[in-house]
């Protein structure tokens, strides 16, 4: 098998030599030998992409985002993009406009959000969380969501999120959106405090799952 480490490296095209008009056993022979040993590195590539961790050598676009500010509603009833100002990790997927997760390849896309929505009123709150690809609202991907009201003097908390298939062409752009019935609603980050760690107030996700049909 062929040493393999973080990426297998494609084998160079054979360069074959040329016996001329008159025909060279060993011109032959070393032709044979160039081909053989080709086809040995490409038959173990192919082996090592088969075996049970050839997954590890493919390399997917992907992009992995958060947001570190409370986001906040300034009125009801009113549609506010979700903000990812933070990048964690990304490999053909760009954050424009801090809220437009931009693909650089067509296809099928796993977009998987979450939000950590308080509520600071005594009554519990809606919120309805939809995408917009290249600002158009997508169809039937509405979400609802009840925050639970404060209690004992305490905020109510809920962590929200799920998942969407989008197909997206290259360049083309997804938004997350939100909006809610009382201002009373917001979407916090949490500083680590005591034994846990710190809250993002918005976490998104997006995977490449497919070439598009028929491409």
């Amino acid at each position: 098998m062929a040493n393999v480490k973080q990426q297998l490296d494609s084998p160079a095209l054979p360069s074959l030599g040329l016996s001329g008009a008159v025909y060279s056993q060993d011109v032959q022979n070393q032709n044979n030998g160039i081909l053989r040993l080709f086809f040995t590195k490409l038959v173990n590539i192919i082996g090592s992409l088969i075996g049970p961790s050839g997954g590890k050598y493919l390399n997917f676009p992907y992009g992995a985002f958060q947001s570190v500010v409370d986001q906040t509603a300034a009125s009801v009833n009113t549609p506010y993009a979700m903000t990812l100002g933070t990048l964690d990790y990304a490999n053909g997927v760009t954050v424009a406009s801090n809220s437009r997760i931009t693909v650089a390849d067509a296809g099928i896309w796993n977009l998987q959000w979450s939000g950590q929505f308080t509520n600071t009123d005594s009554q519990i709150h809606d919120v309805r969380v939809w995408l917009k690809i290249n600002g158009t609202s997508v169809t039937g991907s509405t979400g609802y969501i009840s925050i639970p009201n404060s209690h004992g003097g305490i905020s109510g908390h809920l962590i929200a999120g799920w998942n969407y298939y989008v197909s997206l062409n290259a360049n083309d752009y997804v938004e997350i959106w939100w909006e809610t019935d009382n201002t009373s609603i917001s979407i916090q980050h949490f500083a680590a405090s005591g034994n846990y760690p710190s809250t993002a107030s918005v976490v998104a996700t997006i995977s490449f799952v497919s070439n598009l049909p028929n491409q």
